[in-house]
């Protein structure tokens, strides 16, 4: 029986399936538990900034990087974990369109009735990319943002989007649409997801054990599976 109390970790949804998997693993070789709460990025770190206690924040690096400046995480206890592509989704039995260019994408973008985007890393750096493409006055009316925490392929699903633009592996579980691939290489959006340990944390050691658990190779195949690549 574990003397420790769960580790209590929060997330944001692009690695939600991947920790449930992992933890779980950690928990059946270590005996310490871990309950981690998967919620929108924004509002993950808005929380850890707010002053909740977490043992661990898993963020996108950039997320961390602000959370280590202003205090709220332990200095030099950021690992990274995962790189997390962008892919694109429609409706299950709609037209599959074609993704081999950066002008075929674009093509794609102007010919769909409504495109959605997550409020994630991913949805930032594609607006930037509409509006670097000057295509952003055309289709704004036909963007349709998923609320913090939604899937942009629940969206897809229910027919509210013809075109879905969200990490792939936010996407492959999702029932009810076709992930067409990914964005071709010269456009993809790569996010780098990463671990820390909170400033407050009273089971630092436990938390450590299990970032080096997460981003040892033991974990490689999990996290293949769930639509990422190991850093």
């Amino acid at each position: 029986m574990s003397t420790h109390a769960p580790l209590k970790g929060i997330s944001s949804m692009a690695t939600r399936q991947l920790l449930a998997e992992l933890c779980a693993e950690f928990t059946r070789h270590r005996g310490i538990e871990v309950s981690i709460e998967s919620v929108g990025g924004v509002d993950a770190a808005k929380r850890v900034q707010a002053g909740e206690v977490f043992d661990l924040v898993f963020l996108a690096a950039d997320a961390l990087g602000k959370l280590i400046a202003s205090g709220h995480l332990l200095p030099g206890s950021v690992v990274d974990l995962v790189h997390s592509g962008v892919a694109v989704a429609v409706p299950a039995g709609a037209a599959r369109p074609d993704l081999s260019s950066q002008a075929a994408v674009k093509q794609a973008i102007l010919q769909a009735p409504s495109v959605s985007y997550s409020t994630g890393p991913s949805g930032v750096a594609l607006l930037k990319m509409f509006e670097a493409w000057g295509i952003l006055p055309a289709v704004q009316d036909r963007l349709l943002q998923a609320p913090a925490g939604v899937p942009v392929g629940a969206l897809v699903a229910q027919g509210k989007a013809a075109l879905g633009f969200q990490q792939l592996s936010e996407l492959i579980h999702v029932q009810g649409i076709t992930i067409v691939g990914p964005l071709p290489d010269e456009i993809q959006i790569n996010t780098t997801f990463s671990g820390g340990i909170g400033a407050h944390s009273t089971q630092a050691q436990a938390a450590q054990a299990l970032l080096t658990f997460l981003s040892s190779a033991d974990a490689d195949d999990a996290k293949l599976r769930q639509g990422m690549t190991p850093v």
